[in-house]
């Protein structure tokens, strides 16, 4: 019996994911739940795709290691704050509705992904006191969602870590969060056999995308390739928010679709901009090195 839509939809997504994941260092949620909530209630996929990322994000963290005592400590104030943002999120998801829990993810994931599509960049002075009340609110995003990676890479990126340091405190952050969201699934009795019958169609995906991102990320130029994974998670995000907006009876007709529309001549006008601003960049390079 061959298998039915929704499972090759999720087998495919699921590689790309974790083809972004093993080139950037993160992207595998963000990336896989709005998509699979187009099939799968929270309740079912977040299950699932926890047990996986406790790995994944161990893995990260391993090839990582090297750059851990350089940000451990910078990391720490969001550590404090994980724990009870993973309680309330956690509860959260066991108790809402999963329609109005979809629309909370895609109206949280939108405006995140477009604000690193914009490249804006904006540090943070005092580290130590926004890391606790930012680390609730990922822990909170995290464990209703198991998405917390444009947040993370949005405050990361803006603190100037380099690649290994950013890879570091990412894999120790999201080591720490699934781990406890996995702990928190079991004592809210959330794992349950149809969450566990999407594990054989997830793990064989990521096994394959991971080594493949990780090759070839060094064969493109990062920052487009994580410019354009960008966009498609916007185009998916903001068709997901539109149907559930329409399933929700919020805007009826094609209406709903606007949303859609909106986020897509917003993300074309960022891709547009970026594109552009990598040529003259190009072109002034070349200008440079001929003088």
């Amino acid at each position: 019996m061959l298998p039915d839509i929704e499972l090759i939809t999720l087998v495919l997504i699921t590689l790309c994911a974790a083809v972004v994941n093993g080139a950037l260092g993160y992207g595998f949620s963000s990336i896989t739940v709005p998509v699979a909530l187009l099939f799968y209630t929270n309740r079912i996929l977040n299950p699932a795709l926890v047990l996986v990322e406790v790995v994944l994000n161990g893995y990260i963290l391993l090839i990582s290691r090297k750059s851990v005592p350089v940000v451990w400590r910078r990391v720490l104030p969001i550590f404090v704050g994980l724990a009870p943002g993973i309680v309330a999120g956690s509860y959260v998801l066991s108790s809402v509705n999963p329609a109005w829990l979809k629309l909370f993810v895609f109206a949280i994931l939108l405006p995140l992904i477009l604000l690193q599509a914009a490249g804006v960049r904006k540090p943070v002075h005092s580290e130590r006191i926004v890391g606790v009340p930012f680390g609730a609110g990922v822990g909170i995003l995290y464990s209703a969602t198991t998405i917390s990676g444009p947040p993370l890479a949005l405050m990361f990126n803006n603190q100037g870590l380099v690649k290994q340091e950013f890879r570091a405190a990412l894999g120790l952050i999201r080591v720490a969060e699934s781990t406890l969201t996995a702990v928190a699934y079991y004592f809210l009795g959330l794992y349950t056999t149809p969450s566990a019958q999407l594990l054989p169609w997830i793990v064989p995906s990521v096994l394959i995308g991971i080594p493949i991102g990780a090759v070839l990320i060094k064969k493109l130029d990062a920052e487009t390739f994580r410019r354009i994974c960008m966009s498609f998670d916007a185009w998916v995000v903001g068709f997901g928010a539109s149907r559930v907006i329409a399933d929700l009876g919020l805007i009826e007709g094609p209406i709903a679709y606007s949303v859609l529309g909106l986020v897509v001549a917003i993300d074309t006008s960022l891709l547009y901009r970026f594109f552009m601003q990598r040529r003259l960049g190009g072109e002034a390079s070349a200008e440079a090195w001929s003088v």
